[in-house]
This record gives structure tokens, sequence and C-alpha cells, in this order.
């Protein structure tokens, strides 16, 4: 059974392994892919029409396949690799260890935003900008800027109350954990980091910045510890449910897996 480890508690070797099998992925193209997947569900994706990856109810089972997609792509490298997560609520700050220039490097500079530490770095030339929503190259961050404050570990507990998982009219207005988690309402959780992070992650191709994969990880831990909380609270809607994703129905772009296949991720991996 595959262990997610916190990337606080990854070993040395563990960090080498995770970032030589994302650089491997890039390397051969096969990383882009993601990127341009992620990019079309973001720009489909809207709160009157067909929606599936966000600004919906099967914004957590979709990532959730989406990440088991790229866990298999690492592994395919590096056998022994797993996601890790970043838990924003106690890794705050631009010096913790996640922006490390053995792990995802640091922020970007003043003015353009370039980063210019560790392996994601434009000058050591491994990691072109090849799925662009503007004309330039490099990775971008800007932690902090575009809001100070990360969420805290109270707003997660009060999300994490909440014992509905969505409602209608399932969308971004929707009152329920679901749309709280994913930042539409409430204490703006999911969507908050992106902007935290700044640069591509503010953008449909997101997965651009390699911390796209640990931010969702935590995102899925936390949808793995409400079910917890709340086991008699399932996945909403069941049936019928127009332009959204009911519990069995397939998802693009896969067309082969239903929320109710992936409600149980025991069945795939563990969270430490």
């Amino acid at each position: 059974m595959a262990v997610r480890k916190n990337q606080a508690d990854l070993t040395a070797t563990e960090k080498r392994n995770f970032v030589d099998a994302v650089l491997e992925l890039k390397r051969s193209g096969r990383y882009d892919e993601f990127i341009s997947t992620h990019n079309a569900f973001i720009i489909g994706d809207t709160d009157d029409g067909e929606r599936t990856g966000h600004r919906s109810p099967s914004f957590l089972p979709w990532h959730r396949r989406f990440l088991l997609q790229f866990e298999r792509a690492l592994q395919s490298i590096t056998p022994s690799v797993t996601l890790p997560y970043w838990d924003w609520t106690v890794d705050r700050s631009p010096r913790s260890s996640l922006w490390a220039d053995d792990f995802l490097g640091g922020d970007g500079r003043s003015g353009d935003g370039r980063v210019t530490s560790g392996p994601f770095a434009f000058s050591g030339g491994k990691w072109p900008m090849n799925v662009r929503v503007d004309g330039r190259t490099f990775l971008r961050r800007s932690l902090g800027t575009g809001v100070r404050e990360l969420p805290t570990r109270a707003e997660v507990d009060q999300v994490l109350a909440m014992s509905v998982y969505d409602a209608a009219p399932w969308n971004s207005s929707s009152d329920s954990f679901r749309n709280h988690l994913e930042g539409w309402r409430g204490p703006n959780l999911h969507n908050r980091v992106h902007v935290w992070v700044g640069g591509q992650m503010t953008t449909g191709a997101s997965p651009n910045d390699p911390v796209f994969w640990l931010h969702h990880c935590f995102i899925d831990k936390l949808w793995a510890d409400w079910q917890a909380l709340h086991p008699s609270s399932g996945y909403l809607p069941t049936g019928d449910t127009p332009d959204v994703i009911d519990l069995h129905d397939t998802m693009k772009p896969w067309n082969d897996v239903t929320p109710a296949d992936l409600l149980d991720h025991s069945a795939f991996y563990s969270y430490a």
C-alpha cells in the first residue's frame, strides 16, 4: 500500500526521487499532458453549463483521479515515489522546507516573478513552460503577494465540520463542504492557496508549478478526513442532475471512472 507523507517528513532521498521523477516526466513530454488536461477543464467548467473538474460536486473525485494518474506516471519511473502533501496550515512561510533548493525551489524574484533557485528554475534548463497562458517561458511565483495569509487550522476545522457534501445549485454558490473546501465560499481554502503561491498557480495551467500536486494532495487528504468525520454523509448528487456528475456518472476525460469508484481512498493509498 502506497503511503503519502507530509512533505516536511520526507527524507533527502525521497525528495530527490520525487524531483527526479517529475523532471523525467517533463523531459519525456508526459508532464505537459497533465497541464493541458487541467487547463482545458478550467476553461470549460462554468457555473451555468457542464462542469466536471471545478465549481462542481466532482471537484474532489476528479482531482483524486487526476492525482492518481500523475502518481502512477511518477511510479513508472521510480516505483517507490508517492505524492507528498503540503500542510499549509503548518508550513505557512516562504522559508518553509518545501521551498528549499533541494526540493521545489524558492520564491520568484521581484519584477517578473521568475523562480531562480531549485531544480525548476529557468536557468537550470529543465523546466520550460511549454503550455502557457502568456508568452513567458519560465516558472513564476510571488509567495504571499496576492493574498497575505494561508488558511489556518481553525478555518480548516470550520469547513470539516460541515456535514453536507454538496447542495443545489451544485456550483460555486453552493453552501456545502465541497464548495467551502474548493474556496468559492466561506474561508476560501483551496483557491486561496493558489493565489498565495502566485505565478502560474493562479491560472488554468497551474500544474506548471509542481507545488500544484502537493497542494491538491492535501486537499485530497482533507476530503478523506471529512469522510472519516461524517461516515453517514455521502457524495451528492446521486442522480438525474443536469450539467454535473452524479454519484455513478463517468467523468471526462477518462470516461471509465465514477465518483463512487473513488470514494474510498484506502483502496489506492493511505496518508501518514
